[in-house]
């Protein structure tokens, strides 16, 4: 082995290294990225679920109860109820997590040790079956003359949707989501940048196409595609984890439509601003792993600190889940949850529009 050689040869990877900025980038960016997510983002510790209560017993020992309750911060009031059946709708549209229903006669249930409170449960979300059951240990304060009321023993915890608590209900929604964003995202982002490296480029340089039909002629055979996806794995979701389909299949569909097309263009954006298909392979990455880590996929929502929050809301995944498992698993309408749904075409209209004014019909 001739040491001169090998040294040459390591000199001049180093100076390409330096010349590639974007895996430069890379190379500090990953580890910085998981460092932050990681340690800051993700929180088993869930708090600050989003809660209603329904205090129809307005008493000073309800008034008590609903203060301790609150204090403990596994809860954060979003809503407000008055009765238990608009706590129910409330978690089926999808606007709170738990509801906590307090009857007329408390006092009086409290008094003979018989169920005093009734907490409800979104079970499409297991995260949110435990945390909220930590409700159920916590000693809240005593009615004069009585002792403290300790909740595992007056109080019912109800999850709707989920009562068996199965893992594969929660995972399968979501995982249409993680698929379709891994797949998209990564075929189109290499698109572009194939044409360039195969020599085609020379030839759509020299056709009347312009950027927008290229971009969307780009698009379009991959939304089939991820149609295509969605069905497998509702069928085998369906067939081997019984998960249902509670909604209407065509509003899972047109879900699954929104997410598509959002991961599509972004993919385009990728396209237009990578130098090799290897570069677009690493940005989809450097994408992909903040959307599986802060959409509340894996992690709850609710642990995550603000900033994370605030990151996880642009990313197409993170509405995506909301839309599906609605749907899927609460049987919410589309109509219900169109924050969600204008997150997402908003989402496509910006990366679809940068997309077409980043690109340029030439080589250089």
């Amino acid at each position: 082995m001739n040491l001169q050689r090998l040294s040459a040869i390591v000199v001049k990877e180093l100076r390409q290294l330096r010349r590639d900025r974007m895996t430069l980038g890379m190379v500090i960016g990953i580890p910085v990225l998981q460092l932050l997510l990681f340690g800051f983002a993700i929180n088993m510790d869930v708090r600050h679920l989003p809660a209603a209560i329904a205090d129809e017993s307005a008493t000073s020992a309800s008034r008590a109860v609903v203060q301790d309750l609150l204090a403990t911060e596994v809860i954060e009031l979003k809503a407000g109820a008055r009765n238990a059946d608009e706590l129910v709708e409330l978690i089926r549209q999808g606007r709170i997590s738990v509801g906590i229903s307090i009857p007329r006669d408390f006092e009086r249930r409290r008094f003979e040790g018989r169920e005093a409170i009734q907490v409800m449960v979104d079970g499409s979300d297991s995260v949110v079956q435990s945390a909220a059951r930590q409700l159920a240990q916590l000693p809240l304060a005593a009615s004069p003359g009585l002792p403290p009321l300790r909740m595992e023993a007056p109080v019912s915890v109800v999850s709707f949707y989920n009562p068996e608590r199965r893992s594969a209900v929660n995972i399968v929604p979501g995982l249409i989501g993680v698929i379709l964003t891994l797949t998209m995202v990564l075929f189109t982002s290499i698109a572009i940048v194939r044409e360039r490296e195969r020599g085609n480029m020379e030839l759509l340089i020299t056709t009347p196409v312009t950027s927008a039909e290229l971009m969307i002629g780009k698009v379009l055979p991959y939304i089939g595609l991820g149609l295509l996806q969605t069905s497998v794995v509702l069928m085998l979701g369906a067939w081997i984890f019984a998960v249902p389909i509670r909604g209407s299949l065509l509003d899972v569909y047109l879900s699954a439509l929104l997410l598509i097309a959002a991961n599509l263009s972004l993919g385009l954006l990728i396209s237009t601003q990578a130098r090799s298909q290897f570069q677009a392979m690493q940005m989809t990455f450097f994408v992909f792993l903040p959307s599986i880590l802060l959409s509340g996929f894996m992690f709850p929502f609710a642990g995550m600190p603000v900033f994370a929050q605030w990151i996880a809301q642009a990313l197409p995944l993170t509405h995506f889940i909301r839309l599906v498992r609605g749907v899927m698993l609460r049987g919410a309408g589309l109509g219900e949850l169109m924050p969600s749904v204008l997150a997402l075409l908003g989402f496509t209209t910006v990366m679809m529009s940068l997309a077409i004014l980043k690109f340029r019909k030439r080589l250089d």
